[in-house]
């Protein structure tokens, strides 16, 4: 409506009316507007944080080489550090769709995107809304001709509760004596948690990575006070308790027709150093599913502070299967020199010796290597097509595809290796591969071996974040294996935090010793400082 257009009335008191009502209406514009530019202004504050964070990243991804925490790729710190870049970012970006989402229109609606669905294992509760019963309905039918469905996740907060455990006592009357039902066996006798307090406190802490003294003050906003050095000694005596389970574990593991087996350093905890001190975790795999096996897979873990070959004996006593590994000489050493079958048969790990030529591939540096790694491709190419397929014919396939590539292959590799320097990168490549000839062609005799050990490489290396570390004080640091999951969290046990307990003396096998006896309680002076420590072969540890 134009200005000419608007009538304004004779009337006096019509017109002071009129008036005020726009001065109200125009007052109540202007308070919009103030909002709005306030909201568009930290808005655009918001947007220019977001920018500086993704330049910031931008400089850690492309920037100069001398400006990064380490080379050749990112490492544990710089992903974790990504991660946070991008959940800042979609954290941001999220508010400022809300924030701009409450200017729209009631009738303005979001476009609709596709949304991967729940797991079907989850509980379904279903909730119906039924339109409100208006008066013009009175007296009419109403004929159901279909429905809007939508699916929201929720979930319940864990929240603590006390478990009252009566037993009865009765006797009968004119009858000595007095019946009652036995305790119940627990875990922590004559303690305070559950089972299933035990196993949360486990997992949160070995499995997601929760510090003992994070969850104390998460239990705490319950009201519920739990010292982290008591939990400390719960976890250290589950893990005992589970010991029999990790042991069954790796048994069953060492059942199957092929092994795979891999070690990895971890950065541990030097007590009083200030320092960090090198030890070691050993994996073995087992995966029958790639050659039509139907046992389910599984990996067993043992922790030690040492990579010598005694720790691979002891944990493979006995084995005499396929054992595929990588090029460590320790794992040589377990078979037999004379050929005797009493001893595991190795099986190398071509994917190993891919990545040597692949670095001097990638840097442009060796045509030959260009020529290898093309084709070693091709054997990956028929291990795809062979997957899941008996023994037979894998090896059949085998024959015929890929023993001509690796023929091939070394007779390029002996051809090549006289004529370049003994020093080089590629020498050191030839010389790996041509020297582990006999473990890289098992393969092609025998379906049950795997081209590469990455299945045990898989289960391994999560397991190494650079952020887990355990003091080697800890009992839990000789049983890490027990609990291992992704991303452990390898925190503190403080011996300082045990008082007056029942002490147990327990020769381990996994602690540079042999088979374990039973447990032998052995009472400790109440006048000695509670403490853990190794005594020869053995570890001393309290526990409630």
């Amino acid at each position: 409506m134009s200005a000419d257009d608007f009538s304004l009335p004779d009337d006096m008191d019509l017109l002071k009316s009129l008036v005020r009502a726009m001065t109200q209406k125009t007052a109540a514009l202007e308070d919009e507007n103030a909002a709005l530019r306030a909201r568009s202004t930290d808005a655009d504050e918001r947007i220019k944080r977001l920018m500086e964070i993704l330049k910031a990243y931008d400089r850690a991804r492309f920037g100069r080489r001398s400006e990064k925490l380490g080379a050749g790729g990112p490492s544990v710190d710089e992903q974790a550090q990504q991660a946070f870049v991008f959940e800042e970012i979609e954290t941001g970006i999220s508010a400022l769709r809300a924030q701009i989402g409450t200017g729209r229109t009631p009738h303005e609606r979001r476009p609709s995107r596709p949304r991967k669905g729940f797991p079907p294992h989850l509980e379904r509760v279903e909730v119906v809304i039924e339109p409100e019963d208006l008066p013009e309905h009175a007296g009419k039918q109403k004929v159901l001709i279909g429905e809007d469905v939508s699916e929201r996740l929720d979930v319940i907060p864990a929240k603590f509760r006390v478990i009252v455990t009566r037993r009865p006592k009765y006797a009968f009357k004119g009858w000595d004596g007095v019946i009652q039902a036995l305790a119940p066996a627990h875990i922590i006798e004559s303690g305070l948690p559950t089972e299933a307090l035990l196993a949360q406190i486990a997992v949160s802490k070995y499995a997601d990575g929760l510090p003992l003294y994070r969850q104390e003050g998460i239990y705490a906003r319950d009201h519920v006070e739990i010292d982290r050095r008591l939990m400390a000694q719960w976890m250290g005596r589950v893990g005992f308790e589970l010991e029999i389970l990790a042991d069954h574990v790796l048994g069953e593991v060492l059942k199957g027709a092929r092994v795979f087996a891999d070690e990895t350093s971890l950065p541990t905890l030097a007590p009083g150093a200030g320092a960090t001190k090198k030890a070691w975790l050993w994996a073995y795999a087992r995966d029958d599913s790639t050659f039509g096996g139907s046992g389910p897979p599984m990996v067993a873990y043992r922790f030690e502070d040492s990579r010598s070959g005694n720790c691979v004996r002891r944990h493979l006593q006995g084995y005499g299967g396929i054992l595929q590994v990588d090029g460590y000489a320790a794992y040589s050493k377990l078979v037999r020199k004379d050929g005797g079958n009493d001893g595991p048969r190795l099986a190398g790990c071509w994917a190993h010796s891919r990545r040597r030529f692949y670095e001097l591939h990638a840097a442009g540096a060796s045509e030959i290597a260009t020529a290898t790694v093309e084709r070693m491709a091709e054997l990956w190419k028929l291990e795809a097509q062979v997957r899941g397929k008996d023994p037979e014919a894998r090896a059949a396939a085998r024959q015929a595809v890929s023993a001509p590539i690796v023929t091939e292959l070394f007779t390029l590799w002996q051809r090549t290796l006289p004529r370049i320097s003994g020093k080089s990168k590629l020498a050191e490549a030839l010389r790996y591969a041509i020297s582990r000839r006999e473990i890289f062609e098992r393969f092609l005799k025998d379906g049950l071996v795997e081209l590469d050990s990455n299945i045990v490489e898989r289960a391994i290396r999560p397991q190494t974040s650079a952020e887990s570390l355990y003091p080697s004080s800890s009992t839990v640091w000789k049983h890490l294996y027990l609990f291992l999951s992704r991303h452990v969290t390898r925190a503190s046990f403080p011996p300082e935090g045990v008082h007056n307990l029942l002490g147990l003396e327990i020769q381990s096998p996994y602690c540079h010793g042999a088979p374990s006896p039973p447990l032998q309680p052995k009472n400790i002076a109440p006048h000695h400082k509670p403490h853990i420590r190794h005594v020869a072969n053995d570890v001393v540890m309290h526990v409630p």
